[in-house]
């Protein structure tokens, strides 16, 4: 027998460790080799083969601690079974079965556990390096001395969430291993058209991180570097950057094949299998014998006979509608804690900024992040202070970075720590929309755990901010299911409706329209209080006609209403757009028998579109009129004060109430 690996080490880990690390590694390329019979059998449906590269999840997973996070890729079969998940749960999950992890919701290993403290990828792969940061900061916060590993390939080293990640784990100084999987191909495209550096350890040099290069394949390697590592990271927190060089011997999935790999370069890796040469190695010191790995591998394909059949014999899931609906969000036990009889008079912005003071207070840990929030204030001034009173781990400064900052506060959640994030300008949220949408929004209905976060999305118009400022983008997120969208127009709600946000489990985007910051002042209860999601607002009753409005577009509604005496209108205020008050909707167009709805959005795709759709088909014989809807143009919104006000719906709303109310 002859090895084609080294694995001679300074301190070696004794015999029992050895024969640990065999067991594990055998374990999952047993696995492997069932699924792939079953995929040629057509019994499952896709696989993500880690043949060749078993010996870095493994290896990982054994040197740290079970209590600490990690969060594998498609090919880390071998974290989930070092971990000791049972293998019938695992086969479960990868039929669809109600006893895996996401009720048949979500294949392969996308799925995440609290119970084996794993977090599984999605398919966008890049916002999984962000969740290992917010994980590992919280890990900070609460000084537990803990680590946290996360693993990518060479490929999703290219995607811009890779640089974000360890900007801010460097930036911070956050206790996480970033385990760069460096196995040729991404798919099928070569890592010399990945990237132009020579090693992808190179990079740290550029965050100011420290970073290796490890032998993937020799699993004795990289146990002891990830142990060693380990243990100083959690006496000294910082982020580490390893490059693990290995090969993918299969196809990206099976489907994919490895033709486009030259037969040379198979070869060659081939001849460094880390589990046969492991084996070989423990063999050959006298470590391991035949019969031992007879009895292991038997004992191993028992256990995954038995767990294949416990898999099969589970019943198909029975779709159930009420179940489906009903776990897209976190079910909130809302908490009504009245509002004090004793106001003050003060500016919307000042609601918010109450709002979040003493949602601060209530929750000791809760995390505010955000550009320039910190000794500045923010762009708009809310947290001014804030560091002085709550101090600079709490209330943080970001770098420029969205989607890594978004990825960060889903880490946070999963670690069991709210937090509030501030787009300094709704519109920037662009740049994080991938884990909003894919990660915070799907998290519940996926693998049942909350997304404790709160994103403050500064909106509208009436401050000349032009196209990249003054956007009111609701719409982008209010077809998205699992997250809540809530638009106050008065301080009063502003204050309640935040701290309710940031009670509720669930994402929240909270649209604060700058328009109101300063200019709208109200007698706001002071204290404590929260206002409940989900329920509309009537300002004022009439019997004419129906007004839906929510934001500035309230203030609009009620301005033009004072010039027209003799029309009385309900105005709804609808405060929360996701989940949406139908019933108080639907209520007033009976009583009315018309309806106008006004958002400051362009028309087309917004919401009032929805809601029009709702109101004709669930109040059709109730109507007087055809349901009207007043909205900015389809442009982009200007500058230009002359051309903002033309982008406005505003200026159409008077004559398209007289035009509906004659009807």
């Amino acid at each position: 027998m002859s090895n084609n690996i080294d694995y001679n080490l300074t301190i070696m880990p004794n015999n029992d460790i050895l024969l640990k690390l065999y067991r594990n590694i055998i374990k999952p390329r047993l696995i492997e080799e069932k699924m792939l019979i079953l995929l040629r059998q057509g019994k499952i449906s896709k696989w993500f083969s880690g043949i060749g590269q078993e010996a870095i999840a493994v290896g990982v997973a054994s040197a740290l601690h079970k209590d600490e996070y990690i969060l594998p890729m498609h090919r880390n079969l071998g974290v989930f079974t070092t971990r000791e998940i049972p293998l019938h749960r695992l086969f479960s999950q990868w039929q669809g079965k109600m006893n895996g992890f996401t009720k048949g919701r979500d294949r392969s290993f996308h799925f995440g556990t609290q119970e084996f403290n794993i977090v599984g990828m999605i398919s966008h792969l890049g916002p999984q390096m962000g969740v290992a940061d917010g994980i590992a900061l919280a890990n900070k916060l609460k000084k537990n001395n803990k680590v946290c590993a996360v693993f990518t390939g060479e490929g999703g080293t290219s995607e811009g969430d890779f640089h974000e990640a360890l900007n801010i784990a460097s930036v911070w100084g956050l206790p996480v291993l970033f385990c760069v999987e460096n196995n040729g191909y991404g798919l099928s495209t070569p890592i010399s058209e990945q990237f132009n550096c020579k090693h992808i350890a190179d990079k740290g040099i550029g965050y100011g991180m420290e970073s290796h290069i490890i032998d993937g394949n020799n699993i004795l390697e990289v146990y002891s570097k990830v142990l060693e590592l380990a243990e100083s990271i959690r006496k000294t927190p910082r982020p580490v950057l390893l490059e693990f060089k290995t090969f993918r011997m299969r196809g990206h999935e099976e489907a994919s094949g490895t033709k486009y790999v030259p037969k040379d370069l198979m070869d060659a890796w081939s001849l460094k299998d880390p589990v046969i040469n492991f084996e070989n190695y423990l063999v050959t010191e006298g470590v391991l014998t035949y019969d031992v790995i007879n009895q292991y591998k038997k004992e191993i394909n028992n256990e995954i006979s038995e767990g294949l059949q416990i898999a099969s014999d589970e019943e198909k899931i029975i779709p159930n509608l009420q179940t489906e609906l009903n776990d897209v969000y976190k079910p909130v036990d809302y908490q009504k804690i009245t509002p004090s009889s004793i106001k003050a008079n003060i500016r919307f912005i000042d609601a918010i900024s109450d709002g979040l003071k003493l949602s601060m207070e209530k929750h000791t840990d809760l995390v505010i992040m955000g550009q320039d929030i910190a000794e500045y204030g923010g762009a708009f001034k809310i947290t001014d202070g804030f560091v002085n009173k709550f101090g600079k781990e709490r209330v943080r400064n970001t770098p420029i970075c969205e989607s890594g900052i978004v990825s960060t506060a889903y880490g946070l959640s999963i670690n069991g720590v709210k937090s509030v994030v501030e787009m300094q300008f709704a519109d920037f949220v662009s740049s994080g929309f991938n884990p909003i949408v894919n990660l915070l929004a799907k998290s519940h209905y996926r693998w049942s755990q909350d997304a404790d976060v709160v994103i403050r999305m500064p909106c509208g118009s009436g401050v000349g901010a032009g196209p990249f400022h003054s956007q009111t983008n609701e719409a982008w997120f209010t077809k998205t299911p699992g997250l809540k969208v809530v638009y106050p127009a008065f301080p009063q709600d502003a204050k309640g409706l935040l701290i309710a946000a940031i009670n509720d489990p669930n994402p929240v985007l909270f649209f604060e329209h700058k328009g109101l910051y300063r200019s709208l002042y109200e007698n706001v209860s002071e204290g404590y209080f929260t206002t409940e999601i989900g329920k509309a607002s009537i300002i004022k009753e009439g019997k004419n006609i129906t007004i839906v409005s929510y934001g500035a577009t309230v203030h609009w509604a009620l301005e033009v209403m004072e010039t027209l005496p003799k029309i009385k209108a309900d105005i709804i205020d609808l405060r929360t757009l996701q989940p949406l008050d139908t019933e108080t909707i639907y209520k007033s167009v009976k009583k009315t028998g018309k309806v106008i709805i006004v958002q400051e959005d362009s028309l087309f795709g917004g919401i009032s579109s929805d809601i029009s759709a709702l109101i004709t088909e669930n109040c059709f014989e109730f109507l007087d009129a055809p349901v009207k809807r007043v909205a900015s143009l389809n442009t982009p919104i200007p500058f230009q004060s002359d051309l903002e006000q033309q982008y406005l719906g505003k200026s159409n709303l008077k004559k398209e109430i007289e035009n509906l109310h004659n009807y």
